[in-house]
């Protein structure tokens, strides 16, 4: 069974890096981003996700890991 995009689901049209809630459940305990096979989230989301994801860790928002 293949997952739906959860962005495409919420209809969401833009990742933004200030909504960790979001950001969050793409990210595992260790501090890592979850790959696009475990989420099912599509290329188009998966690059704007990862921009975020970075974005949000330079600026302090996200650890780069966790302990």
């Amino acid at each position: 069974m293949k997952k739906q995009c959860y962005f495409s689901q919420q209809n969401i049209k833009h990742i933004d890096y200030k909504n960790i809630e979001i950001l969050k459940k793409f990210i595992n305990p260790h501090g890592r981003m979850v790959a696009r096979k475990r989420t099912g989230i599509s290329a188009k989301y998966q690059r704007q996700l990862a921009t975020a994801i970075k974005r949000a860790r330079f600026m302090g928002l996200l650890p780069f890991v966790a302990r």
